[in-house]
């Protein structure tokens, strides 16, 4: 009687054991179509959704961070030589300025221009974004439009925000190199959005300079590719997407679109500062939109 009972007992427990077992497998692949289901309920019920974007070739498009219809072609016609002489007391300070900061980053980095232009591109991106805010809040106050420059400055700050991200491809930064990001990048930004408060034709006659030191770094950079000193690597996908640059672009055709860019920062920031230096607004002249 006993042994019948024992063995009934073990047929339910194991009995219940398989129905459990079943019940896991089914409840796991609820949870797995539910989560599936739940991120189409999230994507659809907002009505935000992704639509398929291609490549001209047909590819579909890789990158969440711009579109085809924000990609262009560097202008390499524009001139690298141009430079504001100072004239001007405030111009002469900018110009100082700028040449003591040179100094501290010729001392830490030397010639290894891979983690210099990375170091840059993390400061470069401020100013763009500092005077694009300030304008933006200065129209939103006066009711007026700011002539394109908000635009035009954001563009810049975006722009600059892609040569990070394509130098981040191509050199990784060391702990430390990070941590100098993080303290360069915080000084500077306070330290250029008290500047742009006080005087914003002095703050892009500054953001002038450190575009043409942009463009000194990058030919020195160019010219220990040529000579062999850095490797010509391939170029990035997302620098190949981005400049629309062939595929069998190299490290080199990548910097030379980056200092264009940086010559073409240089003359918006140094025209920003002329018109200013007149006595105008910037709301004035119309803002230079666009790399194409």
């Amino acid at each position: 009687m006993n042994r019948l009972v024992v063995t009934k007992r073990l047929l339910r427990f194991s009995t219940s054991s398989a129905s459990c077992s079943r019940l896991g497998r089914m409840m796991m692949s609820s949870s797995v179509d539910g989560g599936s289901e739940e991120k189409k309920m999230v994507s659809s019920y907002w009505g935000i959704s992704r639509p398929k974007i291609a490549r001209e070739d047909g590819t579909q498009w890789p990158w969440n961070c711009f579109m085809p219809w924000e990609t262009y072609r560097a202008d390499l016609s524009i001139d690298l030589s141009k430079h504001h002489v100072p004239k001007t007391f405030t111009d002469k300070v900018a110009y100082r300025t700028v040449k003591l900061l040179r100094i501290p980053t010729d001392l830490f980095f030397k010639r290894r221009y891979g983690c210099r232009a990375m170091m840059l591109e993390t400061v470069a991106a401020v100013p763009g974004m500092v005077g694009g805010m300030l304008l933006h809040l200065k129209s939103l106050r006066r009711f007026q439009h700011s002539g394109g420059w908000i635009k035009a400055l954001l563009e810049e700050a975006e722009n600059e925000r892609m040569h990070l991200m394509t130098m981040v491809e191509l050199v990784q930064p060391k702990w430390y190199e990070r941590l100098l990001v993080l303290t360069v990048q915080g000084v500077f930004f306070n330290a250029f959005f008290v500047l742009y408060m006080l005087s914003p034709k002095v703050a892009h006659r500054v953001v002038g300079y450190l575009e043409e030191e942009a463009i000194h770094s990058y030919t020195e950079y160019l010219k220990d590719i040529e000579d062999g000193k850095i490797e010509n690597v391939p170029a990035p996908a997302i620098a190949k997407d981005y400049w629309r640059l062939p595929k069998d672009s190299t490290l080199k055709d990548v910097i030379t679109v980056i200092r264009a860019d940086e010559a073409h920062h240089r003359d918006v920031n140094h025209f920003a500062s002329d018109i200013q230096f007149q006595g105008k607004d910037l709301s004035e002249a119309p803002a230079p939109i666009g790399y194409h």
